[in-house]
């Protein structure tokens, strides 16, 4: 973790210094706002300001938001000095440490800002399957494209690629393609010259230069905008990136890492994803299975949440109850690991007694996860799918089988390899169906039209 000091921290700074190395973190002290503006500019970069709560913050926080650089601020001063701690939350600072520094208070302010105490937490056999290609993969250069439903731990797994790699004593960057604005996003990945734009009021260095020696993280690279898909092709082949506003191409040397929660093969058929990018990235795809899908994950990651916050709410550990386990394996997940931390949170703050019971497994309104679903709403689903399988008696195989595809193809415009993920088949076993259905007279969705189009296939001789 990069971490940047800004101010003398009330004579503090050689212990600060110390402790934040101690802890793993790389140091670099700038005397005032200015010179930490020059750091954060020119690419050296930071991902947490310690400032010394004599400063004024709320002009920093001002002078980051104004050329969009996002870090996070503690601040530091003396331990009586509350009305400085207040304002200094006010202005805008996330924590505040009193002086002279705990080593524990840092260590712990250091993971939980940076939020880089991520751990990669594994059991099942499919999960298994993807960190043995990671670490097969790792030493390489070779750009890795990570593939997966929201909240899996796309980020997390990149992370443990670099850190496994011949890059991991330098920079690891990543940069949210779908949180950061469009028109800005440019001058993200590829940083600007002074006067490039209304705002650019002194060179900044963009995240391909700021990561060099190291490793980029495009998070939901899918959500970048066409024409920028091109630029980043550019700067991928050649390792050269021209920033906005600048005459001189800037040689840069890092390895590409891409996550996206979308099926970027449909992207390109849509128009929407650049196929050649889509080739340069995806030399390696990693691909994570959803949580419900590794079902000797779901205990694992639990029992692993559950120390980690109970540790961090000064809260005994609890053992998670039998009852308690049956609760977490039979729920989907939808939000997936994500969603399992923050019910794990939740049941160590609200659990009782020696265990971790079901009556602490809450869903975020409060509700008991396994109650969550109401009468009426439970009285609902068995009575469709009670008319389900009436509709069904009486059918061959063979006809249900086929509406399905029929249907599913149909709900999906006519796009075979969307409809064959859905229906969990290969793409040439829903080609033979469809041709034997077409050799039969039946209407078939043509692909890229709309639903209500049909056209039926001529039989082949």
């Amino acid at each position: 973790m990069r971490l940047l000091i800004v101010g003398t921290l009330k004579g503090q700074l050689t212990t600060a210094t110390k402790i934040a190395m101690e802890n793993g973190a790389t140091v670099t002290h700038a005397e005032a706002a200015e010179q930490a503006m020059g750091v954060l500019r020119g690419g050296r970069g930071a991902d947490l300001l310690l400032v010394d709560v004599g400063l004024d913050i709320r002009d920093l926080v001002m002078r980051l938001e104004a050329e969009h650089i996002h870090v996070p601020i503690v601040a530091c001063g003396i331990s009586n000095d509350a009305r400085a701690a207040v304002a200094a939350i006010h202005a805008g600072a996330k924590e505040y440490i009193p002086l002279p520094p705990d080593p524990e208070l840092i260590a712990a302010v250091l993971a939980a800002v940076a939020n880089d105490a991520r751990e990669l937490v594994w059991r099942d056999e499919a999960m298994g399957r993807v960190i043995k290609l990671a670490q097969q993969i790792a030493g390489s250069d070779a750009s890795v494209m990570i593939t997966g439903e929201s909240g899996t731990g796309k980020e997390v797994l990149a992370r443990y690629v670099h850190s496994r790699s011949a890059r991991a004593k330098r920079p690891f960057i990543s940069i949210n393609c779908a949180a950061i604005p469009e028109h800005l996003l440019e001058s993200e990945l590829f940083g600007h010259e002074k006067g490039a734009f209304t705002g650019a009021v002194a060179r900044r260095i963009g995240k391909f230069e700021e990561a060099t020696g190291g490793t980029l993280l495009l998070d939901e690279i899918s959500e970048m905008d066409v024409r920028l898909q091109s630029k980043l092709l550019r700067a991928i082949q050649e390792r050269v990136i021209d920033r906005v506003g600048g005459t001189k191409p800037v040689p840069v040397d890092i390895r590409i890492i891409a996550t996206s929660n979308r099926n970027l093969n449909d992207a390109v058929r849509e128009g929407t994803f650049r196929e050649d990018l889509l080739f340069r990235l995806n030399v390696v795809n990693l691909k994570i299975p959803p949580l419900r899908d590794r079902p000797a994950d779901i205990l694992e990651l639990a029992q692993h949440f559950a120390r980690k916050y109970a540790e961090a709410n000064g809260v005994p550990v609890r053992p998670i109850s039998p009852d308690a386990r049956t609760v977490l394996t039979t729920n989907r997940w939808q939000g997936n690991v994500r969603e399992l931390e923050n019910t794990i949170h939740r049941s160590v703050l609200m659990a009782q007694g020696d265990e971790i019971g079901p009556d602490a497994i809450l869903t975020p309104d409060g509700d008991r996860l396994d109650l969550a679903k109401t009468a009426p709403a439970v009285a609902h689903a068995t009575f469709a799918a009670e008319q389900v399988t009436r509709a069904l008696v009486g059918r061959t195989v063979a006809d249900v089988e086929r509406d399905l595809i029929l249907e599913t193809l149909k709900h999906c415009l006519g796009n075979r390899t969307h409809a064959a993920n859905i229906l969990g088949i290969s793409i040439r076993t829903l080609r033979n169906k469809l041709n034997e259905y077409a050799d039969g007279g039946i209407p078939i969705t043509p692909a890229g039209n709309g639903a209500a189009d049909y056209q039926r296939l001529a039989p082949t001789g």
